[in-house]
């Protein structure tokens, strides 16, 4: 009876044991992200990838490989879907109808523009959908995903982490040359906040950006980021009903059954609902946003895992012009908007 029972669980910890040498080599690689960035500053999700990609050759080992395909697969969606406890409804109300109407036409024209620059390059679109898609909302989170809604092959693997790499790149840049514009150009604080939190790529550095201003110009900028921070969910609602159907329409019966919203997105709903309501303690809140973001920074380093140095350095420039020209982009429509917003008002 006792060899029976102690039998009795080994094919489900053989089944969980499978996973963990590569979960805990992205752990690891990002635990030592984490760790860099908050000795040395810099970006984690740039370190992340970086370091994960100086251990690519791992990436083929069948005792490594489970484990990362679910951190780059799987922990993504996770990550997505607690970024709602982030987000309240009420938060749009105190950007006005002018900055929201601003904010919305940046992430739409932003996914416009890199597709149509992505043709003028001769760039598959799908490049053209992630980094237009990361430049506009929320950077690597957006990239990441909108990439789940894809169909899922090694070419669009390789695009996001190119996004990713690139979108850490500029709005690294971005974060250290935007306050220096808004000086220049003596931006008033609404201003100021509104241009940072429209134009920056990734949360932390619009909040870097701000507050490097002022704290009332990094309040300002982070309200005006959350808000394309929440855009992330109708755009991957549309990206998800519009390559489903193209998948129904080929005769892929597979991607016919899947669920035209993903669950980790109606999870992102329904946090956003919950938050709006006042129902999530600030702790929950704090624990909610810190999970999330160990998951994406996990996920991340797997993507670096998976890709290296060789194999982007075979993408040529025109994907850096494609990322470059977004970048210009939305940030001269923001300043577009900032100077019409002083001539109506």
């Amino acid at each position: 009876m006792t060899e029976r029972a102690l039998k009795l669980p080994k094919p489900l910890l053989s089944g969980l044991n499978e996973f963990v040498p590569g979960l805990l080599l992205c752990v690891v690689i990002a635990a030592a992200a984490s760790f860099v960035s908050a000795q040395y500053g810099g970006p984690t999700f740039l370190y992340a990838l970086l370091i994960g990609i100086s251990f690519h050759f791992l990436s083929d080992n069948p005792k490594c490989q489970p484990g990362i395909e679910v951190s780059a697969k799987k922990l993504v969606r996770v990550g997505v879907a607690l970024l709602g406890v982030r987000i309240a409804i009420s938060d749009v109300h105190a950007i006005g109808a002018l900055g929201v109407t601003a904010l919305a036409g940046a992430v739409v024209l932003t996914i416009g523009f890199s597709l149509m620059l992505a043709k003028l390059l001769r760039l598959p679109s799908m490049l053209g959908i992630l980094s237009g898609g990361a430049t506009g909302i929320c950077g690597i989170s957006a990239a990441m995903a909108i990439s789940s809604t894809l169909p899922q092959n090694r070419e669009n693997e390789h695009y996001t982490l190119l996004t990713a790499i690139g979108v850490a790149a500029f709005s690294t840049i971005a974060m250290v040359l935007y306050p220096l514009v808004v000086s220049v150009l003596e931006l008033s604080r609404s201003e100021a906040g509104l241009f940072l939190g429209g134009s920056i790529h990734d949360v932390a550095q619009v909040v870097g950006a701000g507050f490097m201003i002022s704290p009332e110009v990094g309040d300002s900028a982070t309200l005006a980021k959350m808000f394309r921070v929440a855009m992330l969910m109708p755009v991957v609602v549309v990206f998800a009903f519009w390559f489903r159907t193209a998948r129904h329409a080929n005769g892929n019966d597979k991607a016919g059954n899947q669920p035209l919203v993903p669950f980790f997105l109606l999870v992102f709903i329904g946090l956003v609902i919950v938050n709006s309501l006042g129902w999530i303690p600030p702790v929950a809140v704090e624990m909610s946003s810190d999970i999330s973001k160990w998951c994406l920074v996990i996920s991340i380093a797997a993507l670096g895992v998976k890709t290296s140095f060789e194999k982007l350095s075979e993408l040529g420039w025109k994907p850096i012009a494609l990322l470059m020209g977004n970048a210009l982009f939305i940030a001269a429509y923001m300043l577009v908007v900032v100077y019409l917003g002083r001539m109506i008002f």
